[in-house]
């Protein structure tokens, strides 16, 4: 493919180098002459392991050449990635002046282009960025319509610096967000050597997706750092400790627990939370992020009130009591929580779970519902027909398989809130979905 590169600082050279190597004729464009002089001299502009020499190779084959001109690489090719700076301003906003130019100086090259001519953006932006800024952009300065005379997909890169060309040969996953095939084809076949899956998704999706994955590499950092500091203020080596944490790939580190949805409950995480919280205060320690969880997760529970008062209605019924499907385990659930705030402001609360009712009246957990939620089993339902009869609201608490069916009987006067996001066949339910954060 012929590929032109905006941007030779360090995702566009090696994005340019690496694209080149696979037999791609690419074009680097930068508006600084010294960077564009010395690719074409092909020598690094910046320092990475192994992007010397593979820069010598591919431009002494002429597969890689750099211009300052912007109408010179447009119409030399088919195919545009951005991958010009986004950096940050003082108040942690980007500044986008630079993608906006360079959006700008290609939509003036494409007004006078007869053929499609694809614009992808590497550059890290914020969802909404690509439809609120580069494609007006590059409509204003092409005149002409997106889809049309240009297409735009999203192309986020997942380099570090230092393995910079390894990553790039062996990413996780290749990533493509367009809203028209017809942009995603030639993105992907820039990938077609590259051993590793390839996901389309919508722009706005894959735009989410990169600062999703740089966030949590953070939060990885500083979760380890704070476990490490209590480690050592208690006379634990935290090497070993997180060397066999890492070793639990089922949970630990897998996509066990990474499904957006209700706060987490149960005997187990709020109880060690705490206990952690408190050795950390002992020793004088702050730990900002470990302290954090507990009431981050308590706010989960306020937005799904929030979600519920803002219907306007009054009648509710709980579908699933205990903090986890197949289970009557009430302590620190977050549904009994969430009901308590619904009965104190005033609400009409229906609610059913039968391993609840069976455990009411002989379960392990009998002792707790007598002494401790009385006011709560009263208003069990004996069954789901009874619960969805009587509700206007009806809240999804837990994944229990019975629920998805129990669904199709509700009706189009009726708003189901999903806290768990159980599988349903929209197509039968007649209530308005709603998603606590989908």
């Amino acid at each position: 493919m012929k590929v032109s590169v905006f941007g030779l600082g360090y995702v566009g050279t090696v994005s340019a180098a690496s694209f080149a190597a696979a037999g791609h004729e690419v074009v680097g464009v930068d508006v600084n002459e010294d960077k564009v002089r010395t690719i074409n001299e092909g020598r690094s502009p910046i320092v990475e392991p192994g992007l010397g020499e593979l820069l010598t190779d591919v431009v002494g084959r002429g597969q890689l050449r750099a211009t300052t001109s912007t109408a010179d690489a447009v119409n030399a090719t088919d195919l545009s990635l951005v991958c010009v700076g986004t950096p940050s301003r003082r108040n942690g906003s980007l500044d986008l002046t630079y993608l906006t130019r360079v959006c700008e100086q290609i939509g003036e090259v494409i007004r006078d282009k007869s053929s499609y001519h694809v614009v992808v953006i590497r550059s890290t932006v914020l969802p909404g960025t690509t439809h609120g800024t580069v494609i007006p952009a590059l409509e204003t300065a092409s005149g002409t319509k997106y889809g049309e005379g240009f297409g735009v997909s999203v192309n986020p890169e997942f380099l570090r610096e230092g393995t910079a060309l390894k990553d790039f040969r062996e990413p996780p996953f290749t990533l493509v967000g367009h809203n028209h095939a017809a942009d995603a084809a030639p993105t992907q076949a820039l990938y077609e050597d590259i051993a590793a899956p390839l996901y389309n998704a919508p722009i706005r999706t894959a735009e989410m997706i990169k600062y999703t994955s740089n966030t949590w590499h953070a939060v990885k950092v500083v979760f380890a750092n704070e476990i490490g500091n209590l480690c050592k203020k208690v006379g634990v080596d935290s090497h070993d400790v997180m060397d066999i944490f890492c070793k639990d790939q089922k949970l630990n580190l897998s996509s066990y627990y990474m499904k957006p949805g209700f706060a987490f409950g149960g005997s187990c995480l709020p109880k060690d939370v705490r206990a952690l919280q408190y050795r950390a205060k002992e020793v004088d320690l702050v730990m900002p992020l470990i302290n954090s969880v507990l009431g981050s997760n308590r706010m989960q529970i306020d937005h799904a009130l929030d979600r519920i008062v803002d219907t306007g209605k009054k009648k509710i019924g709980l579908m699933g009591f205990s903090f986890k499907a197949g289970t009557d385990d009430l302590r620190e659930s977050p549904i009994v929580i969430l009901a308590e705030k619904l009965l104190g402001k005033g609400y009409s609360l229906s609610i059913y779970d039968k391993n609840v009712s069976l455990a009411k009246l002989v379960g392990a957990n009998k002792q707790y519902i007598e002494e401790q939620i009385p006011h709560l089993s009263q208003h069990l339902c004996d069954t789901l027909d009874e619960l969805i009869d009587c509700s206007e609201v009806i809240v999804v608490g837990n994944g229990s398989p019975e629920f998805s069916d129990a669904l199709t009987k509700t009706r189009a006067d009726q708003t189901v809130i999903d806290l768990v996001r159980i599988p349903l066949d929209f197509t039968k339910v007649k209530a308005q979905y709603d998603g606590i954060c989908w």
